[in-house]
């Protein structure tokens, strides 16, 4: 069993930054790779980017491409997404993920996802 719990949401206004973690413990021999996922009110959970514990190019959703950058600390069990440029629609609950699959690539879906944290709230208002 994997635990993830995030942390680092908040209120910002458009255009300000906040960086968000994942800590994770318990089997973390077991994970592949983390993601992090978003929720707006009424809308599907969207993907917004995936990192590997091992080598490899981090993965982002074209909306966030440029403004998030994704990061892991081995060390730490750590996953951080430090969110720049932020605008309303960035608004969401953030949740992070770990798979425990060895994708040949990367994987978007929220459903090849073993375990998931509570999420975070983050707010951007304009």
């Amino acid at each position: 069993q994997v635990q993830v719990v995030e942390s680092g949401g908040g209120l910002v206004q458009a255009g300000g930054s906040l960086k968000l973690s994942c800590a994770t413990s318990g089997r973390t021999f077991s994970r592949s790779a983390m993601g992090w996922f978003r929720q707006a009110p009424g809308k599907e959970r969207q993907f917004v980017a995936a990192i590997t514990w091992g080598a490899g190019t981090p993965l982002y959703a074209d909306s966030v491409k440029g403004r998030f950058t994704i990061s892991r600390d081995n060390a730490a069990n750590t996953v951080y997404l430090e969110m720049n440029s932020l605008k309303p629609e960035d608004t969401a609950v953030y949740y992070c993920a770990a798979t425990s699959v060895s994708w040949i690539t990367i994987p978007r879906s929220g459903a090849l996802y073993d375990y998931w944290g509570q999420g975070t709230q983050v707010t951007v208002s304009s």
